[in-house]
């Protein structure tokens, strides 16, 4: 038989934005895996899955998710991580791995099913998908993500802030993940494209300590590493203007 590795969105950390598909396969797995960084302290997914299956059903497992400069400790975190899961499924068949977000969106999953495939033969792989941080952004804030013809463009900052002033100097909404240590040279960019006016930022959204806040109060202060921006673009063309 075949094992199967699925991936599940649970949303960015308030746990009733989690899809009725999405609980049912967390249940339905025989094994939940959760990341956790090397620091042990429990993360948004684990917290999230908790609220809908029994402690004794998810594995812990360590993953190197803020190493972003040593290469090689990197990769052998991924590695470790890779056949921790694999073994699960040598165990038991059917593992799901809960990922904030959703599963195909800057995931933590995507790199683990790649390197669990190459020592499981015939897995197969599932995904659920999840709302993502921009969405629940988009309803805690009031924003508008798109309207009619417009494009939506989706920055992680990590890439550089030189990828974001490039986006935001095009139409359409700018989203932008991870910009918490950057906070500074974003809120330049927002101001040199003028677009500080309408954007908004969020951070530990649907969790006790979750700030939404206009962009326009950005100090230059480092905010979470996870805070979302959402940029909307000038709309001055009246209802449907764009349709």
């Amino acid at each position: 038989m075949s094992s199967r590795l699925v991936g599940v969105g649970v949303g960015p950390g308030d746990p009733e934005l989690v899809t009725v598909k999405g609980v049912n396969a967390l249940r339905a797995a025989d094994v939940v895996v959760v990341p956790v960084l090397d620091t042990g302290e429990r993360g948004r997914a684990e917290a999230t899955v908790l609220h809908y299956v029994p402690a004794a059903k998810v594995v812990r497992v360590v993953f190197a998710l803020n190493e972003r400069t040593d290469r090689a400790r990197r990769e052998a975190a991924w590695d470790a991580a890779g056949e921790r899961v694999a073994e699960l499924l040598r165990e038991h068949g059917a593992v799901a791995f809960a990922t904030i977000g959703d599963p195909n969106v800057y995931s933590t999953f995507t790199y683990l099913a790649q390197t669990v495939a190459e020592s499981v033969p015939e897995l197969v792989v599932e995904t659920v998908p999840g709302i993502t941080a921009m969405q629940d952004l988009a309803a805690r804030s009031g924003a508008v993500l798109t309207e009619g013809t417009e494009p939506l463009t989706l920055v992680p900052v990590t890439a550089g802030a030189a990828v974001l002033k490039d986006a935001l100097a095009g139409p359409g909404t700018v989203v932008a993940y991870k910009f918490g240590r950057q906070a500074g040279e974003v809120a330049e960019a927002l101001r040199e494209t003028g677009r500080l006016g309408d954007a908004v930022w969020g951070s530990a959204l649907g969790l006790a300590e979750e700030s939404v806040r206009p962009a326009a109060e950005l100090d230059g202060a480092p905010l979470p590493y996870l805070s979302t921006l959402i940029a909307p673009p000038r709309r001055d063309g009246g209802r449907g203007g764009k349709l």
